[in-house]
């Protein structure tokens, strides 16, 4: 009896079932982890959530954030009534797009990153600082003087 494994080896990946199971499998995963950990409803559709690191300290509030392949210029920051929220677009590579190739694994992400934080603290924010680095945003967020001057404590009395 003939051999069939030519044809098994090119079969094309939409007929494989095991790369249907792992892409399904990719998808309900991602779906879950979606949001995971962020404040707010999910995400809509085609909108990644970043990995992030989110540090807390006497000094204020450290917050790195992985963006690979996104350039500075790409990448926007606002800080408004408590609120951070972090969105930088990630373009697809033009040369990856060559209708020769045929595709077995496409892993990488592409199109808009998008991640908000509430600040626990009232924010100085004219001393918020940002730096990007080898595809690394960090970002440093400082509390105000003047909050903390605000805080008092109060005591609970027993009744």
């Amino acid at each position: 009896m003939p051999s069939n494994r030519s044809t098994a080896v090119r079969r094309d990946r939409e007929d494989d079932p095991f790369a249907l199971m792992r892409r399904e499998m990719d998808r309900v995963f991602d779906d879950f982890m979606r949001g995971f950990g962020t404040p707010g409803p999910t995400l809509p559709e085609g909108v990644l959530s970043p990995r992030v690191n989110v540090v807390e300290n006497e000094q204020g509030l450290e917050i790195t954030a992985e963006l690979p392949g996104v350039d500075q210029k790409d990448i926007e920051l606002d800080l408004s009534e408590g609120i951070l929220t972090l969105k930088a677009e990630h373009k697809e590579d033009k040369e990856e797009k060559d209708e020769n190739q045929r595709y077995h694994v496409v892993e990488r992400a592409y199109g808009t990153f998008m991640r908000r934080f509430a600040i626990p603290f009232e924010p100085d924010q004219d001393k918020v600082e940002a730096s990007f680095d080898n595809g690394v945003l960090k970002v440093s967020i400082p509390r105000s003087p003047e909050a903390e001057k605000q805080t008092r404590k109060i005591q609970i009395k027993s009744s």
